[in-house]
């Protein structure tokens, strides 16, 4: 059984730095793109980041130059680097990974951003 476990969300002050992590087990097909996306209360989910199996990145515009993306092919593990957090950035994050044929999600990790 294929489990995203995802840790490292919390509650930091405006301009601070989290980081998160996504620890993918009981997969047995490659995984092509990995990512995080994140839904603040009362709006839709929406993409944060994406990076490939040949380590492509892509950002939304909201957070380009402040969150990095990174991912560890051998463990099978997806990690955000935030900075300069800003109250708008919090949310529900949720890493999501995709292989050829299916599509799995995180429960998701709460990120709140005070200002």
């Amino acid at each position: 059984q294929v489990q995203l476990v995802e840790s490292g969300g919390g509650l930091v002050q405006a301009e601070g730095s989290l980081r998160l992590s996504c620890a993918v087990t009981g997969i047995s097909f490659r995984i092509e793109d990995m990512g995080w996306y994140r839904q603040a209360p009362g709006k839709q989910r929406e993409l944060v980041a994406t990076i490939t199996s040949t380590y492509s990145t892509y950002y939304a515009g909201a957070v380009k130059g402040r969150f990095t993306i990174s991912r560890d092919s051998a463990t099978n593990t997806v990690s955000l680097q935030m900075n300069s957090l800003k109250p708008e950035d919090t949310g529900v994050y949720y890493c999501r990974v995709q292989t050829a044929m299916h599509d799995y999600w995180g429960r998701g990790t709460q990120v709140t951003v005070s200002s």
